[in-house]
């Protein structure tokens, strides 16, 4: 897995993941180092947690720096057709927001 980081347009670091297949070394991810100190919940546990809340399909998932808080980002459609974004901390695996988009 490899990654790209953006700042977006309220300044909050954005990172992007994308499977690698010529990567031969999983451990370098391109991350800050910061993100291997604290990271508890891994993507498949978030996705398990937000979806817990909000039945449905996980259309995108994003890690981001939000107010020096490290939390995955993800967009869940559910069966109605309405798009959640739900933001779940990486380090306890709390939900702290859910959004109607």
């Amino acid at each position: 897995m490899a990654s790209d980081s953006k700042k977006d347009k309220g300044g909050l670091n954005v990172y992007h993941y994308y499977e690698n297949p010529y990567s031969q070394d999983v451990n370098n991810r391109g991350l800050p180092n910061e993100f291997y100190d604290f990271r508890q919940i891994s993507m498949p546990e978030a996705m398990t947690i937000a979806q817990g809340l909000v039945p449905g399909r996980v259309v995108k998932i994003e890690l981001e720096q939000e107010h020096g808080m490290w939390v995955y980002e993800l967009d869940i459609i559910t069966s109605q057709g309405a798009k959640y974004e739900v933001k779940v901390d990486i380090n306890t695996g709390e939900i702290v927001k859910v959004e109607l988009d």
